[in-house]
């Protein structure tokens, strides 16, 4: 599988967030995109899962599933914790994965991410980092070959830091990808590398 950008380009809001972007993802890598705030990462990732149109340029993936489209075979976690509060933490993912469709449930999904224990917590009483540590469970509980992260380590502590990292070598290994929007280190030490907004 790989996912391929060519010269693509994006308007958001009347301005041109970013033009002549190209880059190739395969399986088992990981792309991370950096760059100064309001350079175009997030857009680029909400423009990958079809959340937002392209302007210009080309998207392809190649080995997908032809029958869907692009987000259809990804997850994408954005800055916001897709999550009901007045759900418990056990129910909003029971929720997603219903929804998406999940192998290996709810449980053990919270429990790779630690959060077995608060399982019958409704979501409004978690931390800042327990509602990302629930958007991660998503991850493990239902498997999809792309991630699209933007900022992943945000409010996660440095053992929840070591788990993501964790998850997401498992992801590539088995042959998934990543293209994920960040700062500094990730845990992906490997990765590929797009710079937006560098005057080079």
């Amino acid at each position: 599988m790989r996912l391929l950008g060519s010269d693509l380009s994006c308007f958001r809001g009347g301005r041109q967030v970013f033009a002549g972007l190209s880059f190739t993802v395969a399986a088992g890598e990981a792309l991370v995109v950096l760059g100064p705030n309001g350079v175009g990462k997030s857009s680029l990732l909400r423009l990958l899962a079809g959340l937002v149109p392209r302007s210009g340029g080309t998207l392809d993936l190649e080995g997908g599933d032809p029958e869907l489209g692009i987000g259809e075979q990804a997850h994408y976690l954005g800055h916001q914790d897709a999550l009901k509060p007045s759900l418990t933490v056990a129910e909003n993912l029971a929720f997603w994965s219903d929804f998406l469709g999940s192998r290996t449930g709810t449980p053990a999904a919270l429990a790779a991410v630690g959060l077995e224990d608060i399982a019958q917590l409704p979501a409004a009483y978690l931390s800042a980092g327990q509602r990302r540590r629930l958007s991660l469970a998503r991850l493990v509980a239902i498997k999809r070959p792309i991630w699209l992260l933007d900022e992943p380590t945000t409010a996660l502590d440095t053992a929840a830091q070591a788990r993501l990292a964790g998850f997401m070598g498992a992801h590539l290994a088995g042959g998934g990808l990543i293209v994920a929007a960040a700062h500094g280190p990730i845990g992906l030490a490997a990765a590929k590398e797009l710079r937006l907004g560098d005057p080079r």
